[in-house]
């Protein structure tokens, strides 16, 4: 078990805001930055993959942006690197196409290095060789408390927030990385403080949850649909809410029913993505960003006050395939339940059935059939 279960690393949230410039030159200034930022990762990206040293990189980047602008970038460089190569890819072919700037926080520095904020609605980004520009910055009413509190312990010296200006559909966006513990302080949901365990399949197209107790028996099993979001065409923003609304409501049903522990595949275990001889299901699998998902389903159980682990993905489809056809659910609830095995413990080779009740099945997409009684031997 303590091999293939951890605990996720989340250190922080994002928190997103609208950047508006005060005028239009304010507005190309952003902008051009944001083209020699991407020019700069570029020129990072193919040095650390030719295996050119730190130093040298970092310095070539200094020629044209600050410090605090090269130390980001020479990091992200080496993250898109060593990814491309852990995906079997050629990180010399890397194309970075979106306009962004990012800065790293940085606490001795009032919480960043070059894009501060000065308050919850006054946003300042350091531009080489034109020094600090003032822009305006609103946030959703909900997060103004957080966003506050956060400024007050950065200019303290308490905290720092790494932050990224994304130009999106002819809009500026602020990612506002927060520190994880402030951010349960204000938008905690309560302690789950049941004994079951729930364990999650994220698919495409679905979002299948196993509840067991601690012996392994499963007390329930539920899966939400959203079969529309793989259709051609079909918004990535609405595809978006539709799975992360699908996944909070399986997290708000755990939390209502004596679940104290969530269980997630451990993405990181997977070093490339697996294709199939169907195009359809190479579409689909190429385009759901599994990875986000997971991300926003750790922090959603973490809101509840669950126990959240990550469990080595490892052989649980082939071992679910098989148990899938002796309890006659689908293969996703099946992978769904070997996680919360692999998290107990159990011995997959000695699972045995011994009984078994369900509901009839329906032609519409309800919740699977739920399971009244499983021993595992």
């Amino acid at each position: 078990m303590a091999g293939e279960v951890r605990e996720p690393e989340v250190t922080h949230v994002t928190v997103t805001g609208r950047i508006t410039p005060l005028n239009s030159e304010d507005h190309v200034k952003l902008c051009y930055l944001a083209y020699r930022f991407r020019k700069n990762l570029v020129r990072a990206v193919k040095m650390y993959a030719r295996g050119v040293d730190k130093q040298v990189i970092v310095k070539e980047i200094t020629r044209e942006l600050n410090l605090g602008y090269a130390d980001t970038i020479y990091k992200m460089a080496k993250l898109i690197v060593e990814g491309a190569r852990g995906n079997g890819s050629k990180p010399l072919k890397i194309k970075v196409r979106k306009l962004f700037i990012a800065s790293r926080g940085f606490s001795a520095n009032k919480g960043n290095r070059n894009i501060r904020l000065e308050s919850t609605n006054t946003l300042y980004v350091n531009i080489p060789r034109e020094g600090w520009v003032k822009f305006k910055v609103s946030f959703g009413e909900k997060y103004i408390p957080l966003v506050k509190e956060l400024i007050e312990l950065a200019k303290s010296r308490k905290y720092s927030y790494g932050a990224r200006i994304v130009f999106r559909n002819g809009r500026i966006y602020l990612h506002l990385s927060v520190p994880v513990e402030l951010y349960l302080k204000y938008f905690g949901k309560g302690e789950a403080r049941g004994s079951l365990i729930a364990g999650f399949d994220l698919n495409s197209d679905r979002v299948n949850m196993v509840i067991v107790d601690k012996s392994g028996v499963i007390r329930d099993a539920r899966t939400e649909w959203f079969p529309e979001v793989t259709s051609h065409g079909f918004p990535r923003n609405r595809a978006k809410v539709a799975r992360l609304q699908a996944l909070s409501k399986l997290i708000e049903y755990a939390y209502h029913h004596g679940v104290g522990v969530a269980v997630f595949e451990d993405l990181d275990r997977i070093k490339r993505r697996r294709f199939t001889c169907s195009p359809v299901a190479n579409r689909k699998m190429s385009w759901f960003p599994k990875r986000k998902l997971l991300g926003h389903g750790v922090v959603m159980a973490l809101k509840h006050g669950f126990n959240v682990y990550l469990v080595d993905p490892s052989y649980t489809s082939v071992v679910g395939g098989y148990l899938s056809r002796e309890l006659g659910l689908d293969k996703h609830t099946a992978s769904a339940y070997m996680l919360t095995a692999k998290y107990l413990g159990l011995d997959l080779k000695s699972l045995k059935v011994t009984q078994i009740t369900r509901k009839p099945k329906t032609k519409q997409h309800t919740d699977s059939p739920r399971l009244l009684y499983l021993a595992v031997i």
